[in-house]
């Protein structure tokens, strides 16, 4: 009885609207939504980060961050599986805003690229339009990633399209990493554009590493082999050659791996090998 009369005694005191407050907790708002949506998101939650975002949507059609979770609503269709093009239009709707942000509108745009290869993979053909039509992008990131993307079509014509802005790195860039991939790529859709590239290249910006191999015979001065060819493309030749080839060279006495990676490795300027015959075989790079 006296326990029943302390809590009248209480919400009397309280007043109505304490009750009020405890059965109703603060409401959420826009920012708050947003940022919850962001952390599930980043927890790859995607289902319950979508249902943010939704209700973020609903709740604040006029919100200044409506915008921005047009980026995030693709984020979370496209690690659900099975929604690329819901993902797409998304994507694309984030970059049609006025006040969308360049590092977000670069991300949008390779994502587009990625969801639209493995649409291409699944059988839609169709959705090779919305790579090759980044091939003249005005951000050169993203124009990048689209011809390095297409060169893996297995349509050898269709990933031949992606050989002019592949050539044009190779000609103009100077990050390594990025000179490697087009490479590569130019080699997989188009040895001879990869050559004639190579041969554009201003001289004067270009420090080739050579890798130089002679082979002698027994008792001989002369070599009775030799080949210079650029490091870069032997070694991604090396990485692109399959592995029946390897087991062949294999099982003529030489393993491939292992001599390019003691060549690495070595702290020599050179690598000799001498066979049992008393032939040489020596490796360097320049």
């Amino acid at each position: 009885m006296k326990k029943a009369i302390l809590i009248l005694v209480l919400a009397l005191a309280l007043g109505p609207g304490a009750a009020a407050g405890r059965a109703n907790p603060q409401a959420p708002t826009d920012e708050s939504l947003f940022r919850e949506a962001k952390l599930l998101v980043f927890d790859k939650s995607w289902t319950a980060a979508l249902d943010k975002i939704d209700e973020l949507i609903d709740k604040f059609p006029s919100s200044p961050l409506a915008g921005q979770v047009l980026f995030y609503k693709g984020e979370c269709l496209s690690g659900m599986g099975g929604r690329q093009k819901d993902a797409m239009r998304a994507y694309k709707s984030y970059i049609r805003l006025e006040d969308s942000k360049p590092s977000l509108v670069e991300e949008s745009e390779g994502s587009i690229v990625d969801l639209a290869f493995d649409l291409y993979e699944g059988g839609d053909e169709s959705a090779l339009r919305d790579i090759e039509s980044r091939l003249d992008h005005a951000n050169k990131v993203v124009r990048y990633y689209a011809a390095y993307k297409l060169s893996f079509v297995s349509d050898k014509k269709e990933a031949a399209k992606a050989a002019p802005v592949l050539a044009r790195v190779v000609e103009t860039e100077k990050d390594p990493e990025l000179l490697d991939r087009a490479r590569i790529a130019l080699l997989r859709v188009s040895p001879q554009s990869l050559k004639s590239a190579e041969e554009r290249k201003p001289r004067a910006e270009v420090k080739v590493r050579m890798l130089r191999i002679r082979v002698r015979a027994a008792g001989e001065k002369e070599p009775a082999f030799s080949v210079n060819i650029p490091f870069a493309l032997a070694d991604l030749a090396l990485n692109a050659m399959d592995d029946e080839t390897k087991a062949a060279i294999r099982n003529k006495g030489y393993d491939i791996n292992r001599i390019m990676n003691e060549l690495a490795k070595s702290k020599e300027s050179i690598l000799r090998i001498s066979g049992d015959d008393g032939s040489l075989i020596e490796i360097w790079i320049e």
